[in-house]
């Protein structure tokens, strides 16, 4: 009998810690920049994020689809119900005039894993 409760209990702890996991939600995963010109061709976005979970979330990293574009992350755990940032900078110095489209894959210890997030636009050509 001793051991049918030590099991029961055992089982129902292990149930209780699997459901205590963080959780990351996005207030957003796209963002638009629309037009703007290459004479300023650096542009800026914040995605913001919160731990809806019930644990730490730490972000491991946030790596993008290409060079000219920058995530900056927090670094420090962010505690259940608390937010978060990801600042995304987008440089068109040196690219082709026209539409783009660039991914920032998130990856954290969260129920999911990987998020990726997106930015787009379109940068027309400078004037002489």
């Amino acid at each position: 009998m001793k051991k049918i409760i030590f099991s029961m209990m055992m089982m129902l702890t292990i149930a209780i810690s699997a459901n205590a996991q963080a959780q990351i939600k996005f207030d957003k995963l796209t963002h638009n920049f629309g037009t703007f010109s290459e004479k300023d061709p650096v542009v800026k976005t914040t995605f913001t994020f919160t731990n809806v979970g019930n644990q730490p979330l730490i972000i491991n990293q946030a790596v993008a689809s290409c060079g000219c574009t920058v995530p900056k992350y927090t670094k420090q755990p962010v505690q259940p119900g608390q937010k978060g940032q990801i600042e995304v900078t987008y440089n068109g110095l040196g690219k082709f005039p026209g539409h783009f489209k660039k991914t920032i894959t998130v990856r954290s210890n969260g129920k999911v894993e990987m998020t990726r997030l997106y930015i787009e636009g379109d940068m027309t050509e400078a004037t002489k």
